[in-house]
């Protein structure tokens, strides 16, 4: 198919600031949605046999050995995950001992880690290829707390002709264009499927083959890792070149107990992690990052909802209020990163607060959290382990970048204006080139809840790993930090930190020869909206971060109030578009 004028395969740029633009590049957009579109209605014509199969209810010989299946879990290194994913590899050992067949080959992501970037599974492509190329026929993979049936997983791949290329999952995709996965088909983001990694995945070896031939050719180009489940499915379609995925419905995300529990190959654990007692109220201590302009909205907000949920607490700003009360650092307010204040932050907690108070947990105070639900989560972690906790980004993992517990990075526009007389410049983002007015975007950071053991810290302070500048993104240098040090990061999905909204108010902007804006625009959120229905459904949330466009009161109550987790533990609910 032509392209229309104006695109190209490039990787997107470095920037993040510069995630926005696409919003003005319907051409683009129009023409990924025709190709996704034509690519459902061949999967379409390709499906009968399947569907007969399935209304037959007839069992079927299964033409696949359990041998031929490569299990992969997306393992951590740190020890409650390791063990996780442990017990996980003992079960599929003792399902197939159980069934008689040979035993399947099982490996642990973080086992395999050559370097920082094995979480992001490409570059491990080639490995897979070249080990298990001629002899497997199927590398599934899966989460530490994925269940699976083993004879309904063979019986299931079975249908699928092992000779051709397969990408198979459970199916989420967006219902609004999002800045996470750069706006793609931002006129109907509903026609791109991407895998929930919960469900499992499965990718047949000739497409792993052709993947492995393509990352050697044309190596790993994008800066930044943010939705992995999304980037992987849009790397393996290649404009088209490559197969999207096809939805298997019995890879599933249902609880191990639900009634549909006999149809699914797969299923989920949907709880949120406890071992043993919750930690201490009084072994958490809290830190709001604020500034003074913020005072009289945000930290009522925070009063009114989460804040009585921590016994230790302190407000962190740039001038001293005795009505929150706040504490001045000393760190002036900057527009961009807020480096300097989260240094001082972890000086203060160590240096300052009880040397028995083994956690630390930095919030924005437009943060919303669940601090009862932290509390569980960190009852299975072992404080005297260096513990870096939150949402796992990744930058430059594909030359030897680094991982990093997001903090965010919005978009802000302050007083600025460009129109047709004003310079211009060539910018390319993703498949997308186009000329636009010059405009300065700065960065904010923002953070949906970043956490540290004393161990952490500890070991990051005696390391001298410091900012390179007071309003240098915080997030970013201590994950480069962290890395120099061999800590690893450690992922909870149940962290939500950036999506997109108001699109349509943006794109008035982007849209008109002349814009002007002349107060601030946030433009990175993470509410509960902003996510795909399936993708909350097996999650019990520990924060959602910004205010904005929300009434944050009531997601607050909805979502992450104490008495909402029986709610949410294994029952249906309102997707949030309902409930807000």
């Amino acid at each position: 198919m032509p392209r229309e004028p104006g695109c190209r395969g490039r990787s997107p740029p470095a920037a993040l600031v510069l995630l926005l633009l696409p919003l003005v590049l319907p051409r683009c957009a129009r023409a990924l949605a025709v190709i996704i579109v034509a690519e459902d209605a061949k999967e379409k014509a390709e499906q009968p046999v399947l569907q007969k199969f399935e209304r037959s209810g007839k069992s079927s010989k299964v033409n696949l050995e359990l041998k031929e299946i490569v299990f992969v879990i997306q393992s951590q290194s740190n020890s409650f995950h390791s063990k996780r994913a442990e017990d996980l590899k003992q079960n599929i050992l003792n399902q197939a001992a159980d069934l008689g067949k040979e035993l399947p080959r099982v490996l642990l992501i973080h086992q395999m880690d050559r370097h920082e970037g094995a979480w992001t599974i490409l570059p491990l492509i080639p490995d897979f290829s070249a080990t298990y190329g001629r002899n497997s026929s199927w590398i599934f993979f899966c989460e530490e707390d994925t269940r699976i049936q083993i004879l309904k997983l063979l019986e299931t791949l079975g249908r699928f002709d092992k000779s051709k290329e397969w990408f198979l999952g459970k199916a989420l995709y967006d219902e609004e264009s999002t800045i996470i996965h750069h706006y793609a088909f931002a006129e109907n983001p509903t026609v791109f499927k991407f895998p929930d990694f919960a469900a499992g995945w499965a990718l047949s070896l000739p497409l792993v083959n052709k993947l492995a031939k393509k990352l050697k050719s044309e190596p790993l180009k994008s800066d930044f890792t943010i939705d992995l489940k999304h980037e992987i499915a849009l790397y393996i379609w290649h404009k088209g070149n490559g197969p999207h995925l096809t939805t298997v419905p019995e890879f599933c995300t249902d609880n191990v107990d639900s009634f549909k529990a006999g149809h699914c190959a797969t299923m989920f654990n949907i709880f949120l992690p406890l071992c043993g007692d919750p930690v201490k109220e009084e072994d958490v201590f809290v830190a709001v990052k604020t500034c003074q302009k913020f005072h009289g909205d945000r930290i009522p907000i925070v009063k009114q909802t989460w804040e009585n949920e921590a016994a230790l607490i302190e407000y962190y700003s740039d001038y001293a209020d005795t009505s929150i009360p706040t504490v001045d650092l000393g760190v002036p307010n900057t527009d961009r990163g807020h480096c300097g204040k989260t240094f001082a932050i972890l000086e203060r907690f160590f240096n300052h607060s009880s040397s028995k108070t083994p956690w630390l947990v930095i919030v924005d105070d437009d943060t919303l959290i669940s601090i009862s639900r932290l509390r569980k989560l960190l009852s299975c972690y072992d404080p005297n382990e260096p513990v870096f906790l939150g949402e796992r980004y990744g930058y430059g993992l594909g030359t030897g970048g680094y991982s990093y517990i997001t903090g965010g990075g919005g978009l802000l526009c302050k007083g600025l204006s460009a129109g047709l007389d004003g310079r211009w410049f060539l910018i390319q983002i993703g498949r997308c080139r186009q000329i636009f007015p010059v405009v300065m975007f700065e960065t904010h950071g923002f953070s949906m809840g970043m956490v540290f053991s004393r161990t952490a810290v500890q070991k990051l302070l005696a390391s001298k790993c410091r900012c390179y500048s007071t309003d240098a993104p915080d997030d970013m240098v201590l994950g480069m930090c962290f890395s120099g040090l061999g800590i690893p990061i450690t992922h909870s999905p149940l962290f939500h930190q950036v999506s997109a909204q108001n699109t349509k108010t943006i794109w008035q902007f982007f849209t008109s020869p002349f814009f002007h804006i002349t107060d601030e625009l946030h433009l990175l959120n993470a509410r509960p909206m902003d996510y795909p229905k399936d993708y909350l459904s097996h999650q019990i949330p520990i924060s959602f971060h910004k205010h904005w466009n929300i009434d944050p009161v009531k997601v607050y109550f909805t979502w992450l109030a104490p008495n909402t987790e029986d709610s949410l533990n294994g029952k249906k609910h309102k997707h949030p578009k309902e409930d807000l």
